[in-house]
């Protein structure tokens, strides 16, 4: 359809004449109606009943005038987005699990804003239910998250695009005073401390099918304390007030430099899939997750 047809067929209500409706249009009259015809074909119905010696305007068409300018409104904004379109000046919404707002995100905002400098984020943290509802609600354009080899991907249409970040493994460590509790054969007494995830929580989840030891109430003997957020284990552990299980990216700087310890090789260790997922139709989105998408290809080359 020619946007100008929407044009004519309102000019012609407001006018309520051919001639004159032609005339603000600065075309001939002959020439309006063959637009008005136009219209009339993609319609697939008449809007004027002509009769010998009259042209009348149809009551449906009178009736209708509103949803028309509403619908003229609605295209030529839409029209100035896409002409207009710039992500580098949108705001976005991102939900994420707790963990990879600290683990992972700081990562991508920075290559976010190498191409894009003017963009906003606002991060929604929150357990992965509430940002699986966030996003399906539409509260949030991108979905940021973890998955487990056990999980595997969330289900979603296929309006809906996944693309993969990179992997990540969930460890076990101990920090503070507690390190002098390893043994030389890097285990720990059953007893010793724990800092557990709770059981309905996603990692609580993951490790519990698992049966990790000090990772939830089922498999600690002595569980000092139950939290979801992985910020406040770390804090815990780092402490020394027990031993937790944390994503490797969070905790890989402190276990280098010795503030942690890792017990992954005495109790194994969860193999992690960071994902995103947003709507194909969300094109701020779908730019971002293009960028971040070729920058985990290009490490995996790397």
């Amino acid at each position: 359809m020619d946007l100008k047809w929407l044009d004519d067929v309102l000019i012609l209500l407001e006018e309520g004449n051919m001639t004159r409706a032609a005339a603000r249009r600065n075309i001939t009259q002959p020439a309006f109606s063959r637009r008005i015809r136009s219209f009339e074909r993609w319609l697939g119905t008449d809007v004027l009943h002509r009769g010998a010696n009259s042209v009348e305007i149809s009551s449906a068409l009178r009736a209708n005038e509103p949803e028309l300018r509403a619908l003229n409104n609605r295209i030529r904004d839409l029209r100035g987005k896409i002409t207009h379109f710039d992500p580098a000046n949108s705001t976005i919404s991102l939900a994420a699990q707790h963990a990879p707002v600290f683990s992972t995100f700081p990562d991508m905002a920075v290559y976010a804003k190498l191409r894009f400098p003017g963009l906003k984020f606002r991060l929604r943290p929150g357990n992965l239910r509430d940002c699986v509802t966030m996003f399906l609600r539409g509260d949030a354009s991108i979905l940021l998250c973890y998955e487990s080899e056990t999980a595997g991907p969330l289900s979603f249409g296929d309006n809906i695009l996944r693309v993969l970040w990179g992997n990540d493994l969930l460890v076990p460590v101990v920090g503070g005073g507690l390190r002098f509790s390893v043994r030389e054969d890097g285990t720990l007494p059953r007893d010793a401390p724990a800092i557990v995830y709770p059981e309905d929580s996603y990692f609580g989840e993951v490790l519990i099918a698992s049966e990790r030891a000090f990772a939830t109430r089922v498999y600690s003997e002595n569980p000092f304390c139950e939290t979801a957020l992985s910020s406040g284990i770390k804090e815990l552990v780092l402490a020394g007030t027990g031993v937790g299980w944390l994503p490797y990216s969070m905790v890989h700087r402190e276990i280098e430099c010795g503030d942690l310890i890792s017990l992954a090789h005495e109790l194994g260790q969860e193999q992690l899939k960071i994902a995103l997922y947003a709507d194909i139709e969300d094109e701020v989105a779908m730019s971002l997750l293009d960028i971040w998408n070729a920058e985990a290809r290009l490490a995996l080359k790397e």
